[in-house]
Parts: structure tokens; C-alpha cells; sequence
């Protein structure tokens, strides 16, 4: 990239930078009814300058240095003033023409160098700056700088629009959804060390994983959606076969918390690729999938998941799904600007053998609120220990992944004691009234049959049949139902795995 052009970019960014933070809200100071006229004619505009832009990139590959700078500074010159323009005009969508933007530099950074460009190993020495991130989350947990990073050396914060849909996506987080999002960042702590390195490996960011276990599951590894979605990412059967995620000696790994992150790091970077880097899109196909996001993209003629042309055309969960994932994510990142401050959590990783019989549930009220948390251990012990059935005696000599904390805990109040008689007896009790059951379980061979309900849906059946959301292709597969739809009918008798508790 030539120095003129790289300062070009450089300027331009920094003058549309501050057009964005004049417009906050990503949407036109003026009121009143839409100017579709001027607001067509001004996309039209958009158009023409990316074209222009585009063109002097060609001319650049071929040699023309001067033409290819004139183009492309006239082309950046005009797109910059109807950015401006545009937030004056009522029902124009800023975002539009900064997504433009975006794409635009990415296609000038990627440009390959012509005669008296500058020493390329200089410039990505100076692409290497870091962010400055001061975020007080960031700062308590170790090793976390890099993880901010994303697509290219541009940072996360740097690549996230924070429109209108987002800013009300933070107002949900903070409101009514504030207690969803505090329980996934304490789940999420505890299960760090088996995710977040799934994700630094394949160079993504940890708040982009951490706004979509928020989104999917609250960071319940057992979460199983009517549809049949399952684990802490929420992956359909099929999907998660096709990343790696398989039942293995009777356990759906979709429930297992670092396999989930690496299929789910495998997924977003693939489809980093077929969206040409567009995180919105991204995450849009990861709740509606990848076939529908590409022929939404097509028929709405744009790269940006905020144009109204795309925006419009998207299913409604959509809509609602990917500014609350990049809530979440920006509120991971900087807390301190929105009142809100996470638990502090111990999550270093720890384990114990046992010297005595005992369940899930019987250590879950054994060690009580042990550390000063709130909600008790449940959880935790379930989602580092996803193939273990919580009601289920574990002999002595089985080693359980617990919070480094619980381990002295365990010898000094679970091996014996009053509060060890007590979780055995609970658990005695609950025992003769709720059998055994193994709610990650893959499916077996066919067992008992069921009769369809008004109302029912496949996903539903499962969840009765006690056997896990992997049970869906299962019956599915038993009585020759089709996905995606999985349709059947009030009287109709399926099927059912042998695993079934009805």
C-alpha cells in the first residue's frame, strides 16, 4: 500500500469516527416523515463511490499509482461527505455507509503493494499496536490481551456498531435480563479454562464467546432448546456432527464445555470466510443458518447485516439475537461504562478423588454457599462434570473436576461429617421418588411407543423421554420424519429410544 494512500485511509477513518460519534444512535438527527427520494439517492451515491473505490484498486494492481490514488482519494472524499449528509436526512441509516466503509478499508489493507510502497514488514509491525482496552474485567483475568483481538489485527471494539438494536440489547442486559447475564459471567468463570483456550487458539475473541453463551444457554452446559439445540452453544445434532461434536460412550459431547467452544470457534471462522469477515452476518447465520443468511444477503444486495435492505428481511429472533449477542459481548468488555460490576470469581480449576460414595446433588448441598457463593455449587459441578447423571452414587476413587476452592472444602466438610449425612439423606429421599436418569445421554435402539398430543412438537416428546435433545434425530430417524420441520400430528404413534422414561 502506497504511503498516500495509507494516510488517506487513516484520515478518513478518523473523520467518520467522528461523524459516528456525532450520531450516536446510528440514526438521523432530523425528524419527520422519510425522505425516500434523497435517501435513495444517497445510497445510490454509496454505491457509485465503492464502485470508484474499487476501481482504483484495480488500477493500482496494474501499476497506475497516480490514477489509482486519484480515484480512490475522490471516491473516500465523497463517500465521507454524504456520510455527513446522510445523518441530516430523515430516515437515512448512517450505519450503511460505515459498514461501506469497513469493507472498503478491509479491500485497501488487503491490496497487494506496488513499486515504492512502504516496507511491508513495517506496516504490520505498526498494525501490531494494542488497543488500550481498560476494561476491569479484562485487567482480572490473566492472559486476556490478546483475546480482544479480531479479524485482521482490527480490534473487536473497533469492529462492533453500537446502533440503536445493540444500545437496547444493553438496556435488556442491565434490566431484566441483568441476573441471565451476572449467572452466565459466574458460570462462565468456573468453565474458562476448558473454553477460552478453544477460542484463543482459533484467534478469536473471548467477549465475542462469552455475548453468545450469554445469548444461548446462560452457561447451562445441559440447556437443551424446544428445537432440539443443545449444550452451552447450542448446537443441532447435525451441526455439531459436521464440527466434530459426537456421542461418545453414551455422551452427547455437545454438552461438553471446551468441545462446544471448538466446534463453535471452528463454525464462526468458517463462516468468517463465506461472509468476507462480516461478524454480524456471522453470528446472524449462527441463530438462522448459513444457507438463509447468504439469500437474505443476496436478495437485499448489501454486505451489512444494518441495512435496512437486509435488516428488514430478517427473521424477527434474528433481529433480536445478534445485538444481543454484541451486547453482551461489549458489555464483557467494558462494564465500568454501564454501572455494572461482575462477582468477583475464583475459577481456577481444581480436583478431587473421593473417599466416600456420594452424588452431584449430595456435594452440591454438602458444600452449601462454601466461597460466599450465592447460588451454591449445583451448577458448577454439573457443568465441569457434563457426563456424570447428578443423582447417580459415584464410587470412591472418582475423580471430579471441581473449582480449586472446593478441594480443601471437600476434606474438611464432604468426606464426613454432619453436612455429608445430610446430602445422603436428601439424596436417599429424592432417590425413591424421581428414578435415575441420564439427562446427556446419546440414543439407543427402539423402546416403548408415544401417542401425539394437540400441541405437541418433536422437541417437546424429548424432552419427556428423558434421554437428551440428540433424541430428536433419533426418533425422528425411528419413524421416517424429515428434518428440518420435523412435522407430525395429534394421534400419530412414534417410536421411542429405549432410553425413554415414559
Amino acid at each position: 500500500m502506497s504511503p498516500f494512500f495509507r494516510i488517506t485511509l487513516i484520515l478518513c477513518t478518523a473523520t467518520l469516527t467522528a461523524c459516528a460519534g456525532g450520531a450516536t444512535n446510528s440514526r438521523p438527527a432530523a425528524a419527520g416523515k422519510v425522505d425516500e427520494t434523497a435517501v435513495n439517492a444517497l445510497f445510490g451515491q454509496l454505491d457509485s463511490d465503492s464502485q470508484r473505490f474499487e476501481a482504483g484498486l484495480i488500477l493500482m494492481r496494474s501499476g497506475e499509482a497516480e490514477r489509482a490514488e486519484a480515484e480512490i482519494k475522490a471516491a473516500l472524499d465523497d463517500l465521507q461527505a454524504k456520510a455527513i449528509l446522510c445523518g441530516k436526512v430523515a430516515g437515512c441509516d448512517q450505519s450503511r455507509f460505515f459498514s461501506a466503509y469497513d469493507r472498503l478499508l478491509r479491500l485497501g489493507v488487503a491490496a497487494p503493494a506496488v513499486d515504492g510502497d512502504e516496507d511491508s514488514e513495517q506496516i504490520v509491525e505498526e498494525d501490531k499496536t494494542e488497543s488500550g482496552e481498560t476494561s476491569p474485567v479484562i485487567a482480572s483475568l490473566p492472559a486476556m490481551k490478546r483475546t480482544i483481538t479480531l479479524l485482521n489485527g482490527h480490534e473487536l471494539a473497533d469492529i462492533l456498531t453500537i446502533n440503536d438494536a445493540v444500545k437496547a440489547g444493553i438496556e435488556q442486559w442491565l434490566t431484566q435480563y441483568r441476573p441471565n447475564l451476572v449467572t452466565t459471567y459466574v458460570n462462565y468463570e468456573f468453565m474458562r479454562y476448558r473454553m477460552w483456550p478453544e477460542y484463543h487458539k482459533a484467534g478469536l475473541p473471548e467477549a465475542l464467546l462469552f455475548g453468545m453463551l450469554a445469548k444461548e444457554s446462560n452457561g447451562r452446559v445441559h440447556a437443551v432448546s424446544r428445537a432440539g439445540a443443545s449444550g452451552p452453544l447450542q448446537f443441532m445434532y447435525s451441526t455439531g456432527l459436521r464440527f466434530g461434536l459426537s456421542a461418545r460412550d453414551g455422551f452427547d459431547q455437545r454438552f461438553d464445555p471446551g468441545l462446544s467452544a471448538r466446534a463453535n470457534a471452528a463454525y464462526i471462522n468458517e463462516q468468517l470466510e463465506v461472509f468476507n469477515g462480516n461478524l454480524e452476518l456471522v453470528i446472524a447465520a449462527y441463530n438462522g443458518g448459513e444457507g438463509r443468511m447468504r439469500r437474505l444477503a443476496a436478495q437485499g444486495g448489501s454486505t451489512s447485516f444494518w441495512d435496512p435492505k437486509i435488516y428488514s428481511i430478517m427473521p424477527d429472533e434474528t433481529r433480536e439475537y445478534v445485538p444481543m449477542v454484541l451486547a453482551a459481548a461489549w458489555l464483557f468488555l467494558h462494564p465500568e461504562r454501564y454501572n455494572l460490576k461482575f462477582p468477583q470469581v475464583d475459577g481456577r480449576p481444581g480436583s478431587i478423588e473421593l473417599t466416600s460414595p456420594v452424588t452431584l446433588t449430595g456435594l452440591s448441598v454438602c458444600f452449601g454457599s462454601e466461597g460466599d457463593l450465592f447460588d451454591g455449587w449445583f451448577r458448577a459441578l454439573r457443568n465441569l462434570n457434563p457426563a456424570l447423571d447428578p443423582q447417580k452414587i459415584l464410587p470412591i476413587g472418582t475423580r471430579l473436576e471441581v473449582p480449586a476452592l472446593l478441594q480443601q472444602a471437600y476434606a474438611g466438610q464432604c468426606a464426613g461429617g454432619q453436612w455429608a449425612t445430610l446430602a445422603n439423606d436428601l439424596n436417599a429421599a429424592t432417590t425413591a421418588v424421581r428414578p435415575n436418569r441420564s439427562v446427556a445421554a446419546a440414543p439407543s435402539s427402539a423402546g416403548k411407543t408415544y401417542t401425539v398430543r394437540q400441541g405437541d412438537s418433536l422437541a417437546a416428546i424429548a424432552r419427556k423421554s428423558g434421554c437428551g435433545g440428540v433424541q430428536i434425530r433419533e426418533i425422528a430417524r425411528l419413524n421416517n420424519i424429515n428434518a428440518p420441520h420435523f412435522r407430525i400430528k395429534a394421534g400419530q404413534k412414534l417410536r421411542l429410544p429405549s432410553c425413554s422414561r415414559n
